[in-house]
Protein backbone atom coordinates (compact mmCIF):
# COMPACT_ATOMS: atom_id res chain seq x y z
CA UNK A 1 0.00 0.00 0.00
CA UNK A 2 1.26 3.48 -0.84
CA UNK A 3 2.25 5.95 1.84
CA UNK A 4 0.11 9.10 2.19
CA UNK A 5 1.43 12.51 3.23
CA UNK A 6 -0.20 15.92 3.60
CA UNK A 7 0.86 18.56 1.07
CA UNK A 8 2.33 20.84 3.76
CA UNK A 9 4.51 18.05 5.16
CA UNK A 10 5.49 17.02 1.64
CA UNK A 11 6.65 20.58 0.93
CA UNK A 12 8.89 20.54 3.99
CA UNK A 13 10.37 17.08 3.28
CA UNK A 14 10.30 16.97 -0.51
CA UNK A 15 13.98 16.12 -1.15
CA UNK A 16 14.09 13.42 1.53
CA UNK A 17 10.88 11.89 0.16
CA UNK A 18 12.31 11.88 -3.35
CA UNK A 19 15.33 9.95 -2.07
CA UNK A 20 13.03 7.53 -0.24
CA UNK A 21 10.95 6.86 -3.37
CA UNK A 22 14.12 6.32 -5.40
CA UNK A 23 15.52 3.92 -2.80
CA UNK A 24 12.35 1.92 -2.02
CA UNK A 25 10.68 2.12 -5.47
CA UNK A 26 7.35 2.76 -3.67
CA UNK A 27 5.03 5.64 -4.51
CA UNK A 28 3.88 8.34 -2.12
CA UNK A 29 0.43 9.90 -2.44
CA UNK A 30 0.21 13.59 -1.57
CA UNK A 31 -3.06 14.75 -0.03
CA UNK A 32 -4.73 18.08 0.56
CA UNK A 33 -7.61 18.14 3.04
CA UNK A 34 -7.46 14.31 3.09
CA UNK A 35 -8.05 14.05 -0.68
CA UNK A 36 -5.36 12.64 -2.97
CA UNK A 37 -4.08 15.36 -5.32
CA UNK A 38 -0.78 13.99 -6.63
CA UNK A 39 1.64 11.12 -6.33
CA UNK A 40 5.40 10.83 -6.29
CA UNK A 41 6.48 7.72 -8.19
CA UNK A 42 9.89 6.22 -8.97
CA UNK A 43 11.27 7.00 -12.42
CA UNK A 44 11.49 4.08 -14.82
CA UNK A 45 13.58 4.09 -17.97
CA UNK A 46 11.47 3.53 -21.04
CA UNK A 47 12.39 0.46 -22.99
CA UNK A 48 11.81 1.75 -26.49
CA UNK A 49 11.07 -0.32 -29.52
CA UNK A 50 13.96 -1.74 -31.50
CA UNK A 51 12.10 -0.83 -34.69
CA UNK A 52 13.85 2.14 -36.27
CA UNK A 53 16.87 2.18 -33.93
CA UNK A 54 19.31 1.99 -36.87
CA UNK A 55 17.60 4.76 -38.87
CA UNK A 56 20.14 7.11 -40.37
CA UNK A 57 23.12 4.78 -39.86
CA UNK A 58 23.27 3.34 -43.41
CA UNK A 59 24.52 5.41 -46.33
CA UNK A 60 24.06 4.10 -49.87
CA UNK A 61 26.99 5.14 -52.05
CA UNK A 62 26.04 3.48 -55.35
CA UNK A 63 23.06 2.08 -57.26
CA UNK A 64 21.66 -0.91 -55.34
CA UNK A 65 18.73 -1.63 -57.67
CA UNK A 66 20.30 -2.29 -61.06
CA UNK A 67 21.52 -5.81 -61.89
CA UNK A 68 25.19 -6.59 -61.26
CA UNK A 69 27.59 -7.83 -63.97
CA UNK A 70 28.42 -11.02 -62.08
CA UNK A 71 26.50 -14.22 -62.88
CA UNK A 72 25.62 -16.42 -59.90
CA UNK A 73 23.47 -19.41 -59.14
CA UNK A 74 21.41 -19.42 -55.96
CA UNK A 75 21.11 -23.23 -55.89
CA UNK A 76 24.74 -23.70 -54.73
Amino acid sequence: MAEHIQAGKFKAKCLKLMDKVHRTKKRIIITKRNKPIAQLVPYEEEKGSLFGKMKGTIHILEDIISPIDEVWDASH
